[in-house]
């Protein structure tokens, strides 16, 4: 018989030891993820070489021989880098444009009350979001519209002939009742129709039409603030008011629109698709000069729109066409149970998708809707085709200035306007990443 095998169990745990120093560190790291292969190695060496190719040349102009001090083109005429003090002396035009100097800080006020409602939206933690959120809705864009342009906007109406009632206030208050109530009137009528309640429908479009209302109020009072032409606003302020009213008015607009592509109602099918093809098929360079040249034609007499106003429109218009159809996309992806699920629980069609389908959808496609966002912050630079000065033509008109011509004038403004863009669109990709993580936790 073979002797039984001697056994040995240890008594006590061993000493950790500690890992080998060409797995740790920067060096094990370097090993692991740049040199862990004789291909990957060759790889990482070309592509920094090439990095280093690429970056060393900008560096030096933008850097060390860059000019940051300076009075006029003299100290920029002879230079090899990057006249930075030309771009210092222009960046209050680059952000206010023509704005009168006197009048720069409603532009302050605004930003500022931007950045205060806008930083606790975007931060979890923050609480009071629905206050939040109407305040920016609601609330900022008409203290924002006040404070720009000055106010006191003249409402006399147009509905009413002059020969029955005097055009001022009075007359546009007493045409506004009448259309209100006309409206609400339709409402209580169709619902009667139908053999719906009014009150859910008549209650939402009673706080709209009072709400703007209040709106046309206030925009018409007088507050004693000097008025400022669109003409005369540029830069940055051009830039952000393009981009954040096509934003806001963009995305509802295209929820409306893929829901109604969606619907099971063949005239509001057609029509929201008719749209969204008619819109998409259009540049948004025809659709500009259409808002800026076409539309007034298409008024009445005695109605014009300001330029501005006509541009925000057709960007809003346009982008919310893009829009629609980037949502349709994350409407498709939602299981058709989900929707029968909804059902089951006896919710209505809005009650389905504000509470089940919308916000699935919408978290689906933050990627698209970033994108859309991030490509229409780039195309505000296409409105200076109809004469608005945004932050890109600033830089434009400024580097012609005969106190600042050189030539890297206009190489340097044209790397500053980069430089914003890009802060400003990886930004949003970047808190929109993050929020694809914060609301991807239940799926992990």
């Amino acid at each position: 018989m073979n002797a039984p095998a001697k056994s040995f169990v240890r008594r006590a745990l061993i000493e950790p030891q500690a890992a080998p120093r060409s797995t740790v560190g920067i060096t094990g790291w370097m090993r692991q993820n740049l040199f862990s292969s004789p291909l990957n190695s060759i790889m990482t060496i070309l592509i920094l070489t090439f990095i280093v190719w690429m970056v060393t040349p900008f560096i030096r102009f933008t850097l060390i021989n860059a000019v940051w001090e300076g009075a006029d083109r003299s100290v920029c005429a002879t230079a090899t880098g990057a006249c930075w003090a030309y771009v210092k002396a222009y960046l209050p035009q680059f952000i206010y444009g023509r704005y009168p100097i006197a009048e720069r800080w409603r532009v302050d006020i605004v930003f500022l009350l931007l950045v205060i409602g806008l930083v606790p939206l975007l931060i979890p933690r923050v609480p009071f979001k629905r206050l939040n959120a109407l305040f920016l809705i609601g609330v900022f864009p008409i203290i924002a519209f006040i404070l720009l342009t000055g106010g006191h906007v003249r409402l006399t109406g147009s509905l009413i002939p002059s020969s029955v009632m005097a055009p001022g206030p009075l007359r546009f208050a007493v045409q506004y009742a009448l259309v209100s109530a006309l409206i609400l009137g339709g409402l209580a009528l169709f619902a009667r129709l139908a053999g719906r309640p009014f009150y859910g429908s008549g209650t939402t479009a009673a706080v709209i039409l009072g709400y703007i209302a209040v709106v046309l109020f206030l925009v018409g009072l007088d507050f004693g603030l000097v008025p400022v032409e669109t003409a005369n606003w540029g830069g940055l302020l051009v830039t952000l008011v393009v981009a954040i009213t096509g934003m806001v008015a963009a995305l509802p607009l295209g929820i409306l629109l893929t829901l109604g592509r969606r619907s099971n109602m063949p005239v509001v099918k057609l029509a929201s698709t008719i749209f969204i093809e008619v819109w998409r098929g259009v540049p948004l360079i025809t659709v500009l000069f259409m808002a800026s040249v076409m539309l007034p034609l298409f008024l009445p007499d005695g109605v014009s729109f300001d330029k501005l106003l006509r541009a925000l429109i057709g960007v809003a218009l346009f982008q919310a066409a893009y829009m629609a159809e980037t949502i349709r996309g994350g409407l498709q992806a939602i299981p058709r149970g989900q929707y029968e699920g909804a059902m089951a629980l006896g919710l209505g069609y809005w009650q389905m998708m504000q509470k089940i389908v919308l916000p699935q959808a919408l978290r689906i496609v933050i990627p698209g809707i970033v994108g859309s966002f991030i490509s229409l912050f780039k195309d505000t630079t296409l409105v200076i085709i109809i004469g608005l000065y945004d932050f890109l033509g600033q830089i434009q008109a400024s580097a012609n200035d005969v106190k600042w011509a050189s030539p890297v004038t206009g190489l340097t403004g044209y790397i500053f306007a980069a430089m914003v863009f890009w802060a400003f669109c990886f930004s949003m990709s970047r808190y929109a990443a993050f929020t694809e993580r914060r609301l991807d936790r239940g799926r992990r």
